[in-house]
């Protein structure tokens, strides 16, 4: 099975291409001296000196340790724009910074490119502290193997290929015990970069380098089903876990596969997730189904988020599990839109925008922390232009003349099977009437049977799927029925019922389709409570994906008059201009609270969690 990406897909979500163009102009702002700054200054080619006033802050200061990791991410962003759109701005920009990157490696004698000394890596195995020096470069090695395969730039594997060398040569200076002990420290995820780049070249010192980089003492007791997790840092192991899963891809040993199952089990299927489909506090693994006392100001950290999502979608592909796409579908909706590129009212004095925040507070009274565009510049800063690179990833999958529809959103793919063209359209029929988006009257008044048939928000999803093929062909298309749905799914074909299941699962709808054939998609929607598994009168509001934020700047209580807490909740404001809207209100608290969409909430404190009292 493979994912259909690139220009192969496009999607139509006005959010989804706001977050695309806001990325692309944020990766263009950057100038190239800013980027390659602490790369220049440590092949010698600036002295330090110059306009200190426009250099990025944070991590990518040059006393930081982790300076220069940022350079990766953005190469890896910008690789994926070119794949959706072939962005020229980007490539070009792209290649004039690898042919510095180029002029910073011959300076500093044909092998090392980075961004940081050579002595760090010396530091880890004589035990002298430094932070994250393997991270920092996988960082670059991931963008230039990105870019390399997607724009296809030979200078980037040129570069990646010979700081291999450099690697090659320092990791067979140590015993496996010695560099078990480098490992220990930390590896960033170059196990991945390793079987990347043996795919790419086929060279036999890539497969001595996944030995050596094979951490026995994180792998093997998994494989064993211990659980090594708890209390231990998430995003070092969630690397090297795509790596394991990269491992397998290319070499096709099912040792790697079953370091991936076993760790998603110790991570995710033992341990639980919140409300929001996140896990960690404080950067680490809650322990296992064990929240209550884990709801912190740092909760769900980014990095964890877009890590744990890539990781999600290698099991699909390997598995076709539907809840590894559950999982996807909520991480990205109260998780990756929840903490980047937000846009709405502006709150107290606020702006109405937010860049990034680097954990997501599940505290009660807690806010989001927005960092700026260059003032900080912490892990999470560089997941964020990956993770906005291209939203049209993880929708469609294909398997020979099988389509998968895993994530609704207004989107088509493009595909080839057996010779025959076919393209796939998903559309949201949002059951409004109405195309007003504004108080000005310049939209169509057509009157329409549908504002009056749904006087009310809709309590289900309506979505139309087609199917059209160059000519009358079989196709195989699975529809994904999500886990959030309350009452029975319902699926049609050209208006007639052929399914109904209420099982988080595929429907399989297998034909030779005519153009006109549409298939009908009804999933049943409102609001559910979740409640901590240590503790059940604890919980939190989620409307079908998406969690619901309290906006309070205290913690409150929710004392209720039945057993459900939802019932507490009615709807308000409901409907602006053409769209249905997801706001409640407390019935009957006083002061009453309002709830929005947690992926809506900007400067406004919030609580998540409540306490129920009946």
């Amino acid at each position: 099975m493979k994912e259909l990406k690139g220009k192969n897909v496009k999607i139509f979500e006005g959010d989804l291409i706001r977050r695309e163009m806001r990325n692309k102009q944020y990766l263009m702002s950057l100038e190239n001296w800013q980027l390659l700054r602490s790369f220049q200054f440590e092949a010698g080619r600036v002295t330090g000196r110059g306009n200190n006033k426009e250099a990025l802050d944070g991590w990518e200061d040059l006393s930081c340790q982790l300076r220069g990791h940022f350079l990766g991410h953005w190469l890896s962003a910008a690789a994926f724009v070119y794949e959706e759109k072939e962005d020229l701005e980007l490539y070009a920009k792209t290649s004039a910074i690898l042919d510095e990157l180029k002029e910073c490696q011959i300076d500093n004698g044909g092998e090392w490119a980075c961004s940081i000394p050579e002595k760090y890596l010396y530091w880890i195995a004589r035990g002298k502290a430094v932070w994250a020096p393997q991270y920092t470069i996988h960082k670059l090695f991931m963008g230039l193997v990105d870019v390399y395969k997607i724009m296809k730039l030979e200078k980037a594997l040129d570069i990646a290929d010979h700081l291999a060398d450099w690697f090659y040569k320092w990791s067979g200076q140590y015993s496996r015990e010695e560099f078990d002990d480098i490992l220990d420290v930390e590896t960033g995820g170059m196990l991945e970069v390793w079987a990347d780049l043996l795919e790419i070249t086929g060279d036999a010192k890539y497969e001595e380098l996944l030995k050596r980089y094979y951490r026995g003492r994180l792998f093997d007791p998994l494989l064993e089903g211990k659980d090594v997790l708890t209390n231990m840092h998430a995003n070092t192991t969630i690397p090297e876990i795509m790596g394991c899963a990269r491992a397998y891809e290319v070499t096709g040993d099912k040792k790697y596969f079953d370091i991936v199952k076993a760790y998603w089990k110790c991570a995710v299927t033992d341990r639980g997730i919140f409300v929001t489909g996140g896990q960690t506090q404080g950067e680490i693994w809650t322990p296992k189904m064990k929240f209550k006392a884990r709801l912190g100001d740092k909760n769900q950290e980014h990095c964890t988020v877009y890590n744990m999502i890539r990781l999600a979608d290698f099991l699909f592909k390997q598995t076709k599990d539907p809840l590894y796409s559950q999982y996807i579908e909520y991480n990205v909706q109260n998780g990756i839109k929840a903490q980047t590129y937000w846009q709405g009212m502006p709150y107290e004095g606020s702006k109405g925008e937010g860049l990034l925040t680097y954990f997501l507070p599940l505290k009660a009274g807690s806010k989001k922390d927005w960092a700026g565009e260059k003032d900080s510049f912490f892990c999470c800063h560089g997941t964020m232009v990956q993770a906005n690179a291209a939203w049209n990833r993880h929708i469609f999958y294909q398997d020979g003349n099988s389509i998968y529809v895993t994530q609704y959103l207004n989107a088509e793919a493009d595909f080839v099977t057996e010779d025959v063209p076919v393209k796939v359209r998903v559309r949201e029929d949002r059951m409004n009437g109405s195309l007003m988006n504004s108080s000005e009257n310049n939209a169509k008044q057509t009157v329409t049977d549908t504002t009056a048939a749904y006087a009310n928000k809709p309590d289900f999803k309506k979505y139309i799927i087609s199917v059209e093929t160059g000519e009358n062909a079989e196709i195989t298309l699975y529809v994904r029925i999500p886990e959030w749905i309350d009452k029975k799914a319902a699926i049609y074909i050209n208006d007639e019922l052929v399914a109904e299941t209420k099982k988080c699962d595929f429907v399989k709808i297998k034909r030779v389709w005519d153009k006109e054939d549409t298939v009908t998609v009804i999933l049943p929607i409102g609001l559910k409570f979740i409640t901590l598994p240590d503790d059940n009168t604890v919980g939190a509001f989620r409307y079908g994906s998406e969690v619901l934020a309290g906006i309070t700047k205290e913690e409150r209580v929710l004392t209720i008059e039945t057993a459900d807490p939802c019932k507490e909740l009615s709807a308000d404001t409901e409907r602006q201009w053409g769209d249905f809207r997801t706001f409640y209100k407390t019935e009957n608290l006083d002061p009453g609270i309002s709830f929005m969409k947690l992926n809506e909430v900007g400067y406004e404190p919030y609580q998540v969690y409540f306490k129920i009292k009946k």
